[in-house]
């Protein structure tokens, strides 16, 4: 969807920002095509159990399970978990499966652990917290993992939570949505990362993915992540997965349950319209933001929003990205990585990467990142950043969008502004 303004309100922290757009310049809006909002999640979640994609209805499922685990996504993804959990867990105790053997996993990856008050708010409802063990999954702790061996054709090592592996009945619950390496976030994701050892994600993450041309948002087509993730699946054996879409209000659009991977690929199909945008143009200035909280937390995260809209942003253009950055910079390997790269320079850092077969740990982020910065100029809006970690960022740093804006144009003599409020939740491409 796109439309013309003369000022802009983009997702920023909680509150968002408002930002005037200078005198004379138009603004070319992109948000996702309008998805009608569900008037009755709950009844949509029931409905989604009762008939789900390619498997049986979910009271079918659980009768006579011994154990399950359902994975959830981390603080970094906006997922309606207090929609599904309850019905979730309701439904496994009533086929009389006692509350001990059900876990509910935190799918961090490499993440840090939520706890506390950040576990309730990823939770969403406290009666699964008082019902149930929520607990979080540790990509380098080696013993609370599973060796599977590794996926036929690239070789990559397979380990997995053991929580997960030795469950019963074994569910993914996660949000549908593009994301810039896998082509969709959500289903077979949800595991591998999410749950995977330090080793597995580490592959993932190498350049001998990353740089693979078909390892973009909105393409599963021979994305080698995706295909990956599908192998790891097969070799886990029988999964399920809820499969959300939210609005850019984080309303419930669509839920699916069903077999993982044909489940995810209905959601996807579902999405995919909406959220990839095409237009007819380039911009020499493209205001973007990082989707907001929760996603905005961290620079770390930030550079997602760096790299969906590089498609429509001009050769030599400018690219200004606004995220609060409320935590900070980010883990301590992510700053690792991004002094190195600071030090030997962009040339030197990749052909490091390219002769690794395992990446260090977050520096894929800092990879991404040069994606960016190779089509044009990134500026970034972030109050969060102290004076340290706004030097380390590598791009440049603004006081005022409004200035940058102008500036931009000024540059470049085009007085059309592409602007992207909800950042990388939204793809746009040049038709």
């Amino acid at each position: 969807m796109a439309g013309s303004t003369e000022s802009v309100h983009i997702l920023y922290g909680r509150a968002g920002l408002k930002v005037d757009l200078p005198p004379g310049t138009r603004a070319t809006v992109i948000g996702k095509r309008p998805l009608r909002k569900l008037p009755d999640p709950h009844a949509a979640v029931r409905a989604a159990l009762a008939a789900p994609v390619a498997a049986a209805p979910y009271s079918a499922l659980v009768a006579g399970r011994k154990s399950a685990c359902i994975l959830i996504c981390d603080i970094t993804r906006p997922v309606p978990n207090h929609l599904f959990l309850r019905p979730l867990i309701e439904g496994l105790m009533a086929a009389g499966m006692p509350r001990e053997r059900i876990t509910v996993l935190v799918a961090t990856g490499l993440h840090r652990p939520n706890e506390g008050e950040e576990l309730a708010e990823v939770v969403g409802d406290p009666w699964v917290l008082e019902t149930v063990r929520v607990e979080n999954h540790f990509a380098r702790d080696a013993a609370a993992h599973v060796d599977l061996g590794v996926t036929p054709q690239r070789r990559t090592p397979v380990k997995i939570d053991r929580r997960f592996v030795e469950a019963d009945l074994r569910i993914a619950t996660g949000l549908v949505e593009p994301h810039f390496m896998a082509g969709y976030s959500g289903g077979r994701k949800v595991i591998a990362p999410g749950v995977a050892h330090e080793d597995t994600i580490r592959r993932f993450h190498s350049a001998h993915f990353m740089e693979d041309p078909a390892a973009i948002q909105c393409n599963l087509t021979g994305n080698p992540l995706h295909e990956e993730q599908l192998e790891i699946v097969r070799m886990l054996g029988e999964l399920y997965a809820v499969n959300t879409v939210i609005d850019e209000e984080r309303d419930l659009v669509h839920v699916n349950f069903g077999e993982i991977i044909a489940s995810h690929l209905a959601a996807v199909d579902f999405v995919a319209d909406a959220t990839r945008v095409a237009l007819g143009r380039r911009f020499a200035t493209v205001l973007t933001s990082s989707a907001g909280h929760p996603l905005d937390k961290t620079y770390y995260q930030t550079v997602k929003g760096m790299v969906t809209p590089l498609d429509i942003l001009e050769p030599g253009g400018t690219l200004i990205v606004a995220s609060e950055c409320s935590e900070g910079f980010g883990s301590e390997e992510f700053r690792a990585s991004h002094g190195r790269l600071r030090a030997i320079g962009p040339d030197a850092f990749m052909k490091s990467l390219l002769a690794k077969n395992f990446a260090e740990v977050d520096e894929w982020q800092t990879e991404m990142q040069l994606k960016s910065t190779r089509v044009g100029r990134v500026q970034l809006y972030a109050t969060g950043l102290d004076a340290e970690e706004r030097e380390l960022t590598g791009v440049e740093m603004i006081t005022s969008i409004e200035a940058a804006l102008a500036q931009s144009v000024a540059r470049s003599g085009d007085p059309e502004i592409a602007v992207i409020p909800e950042g990388p939740y939204v793809v746009p491409v040049v038709s």
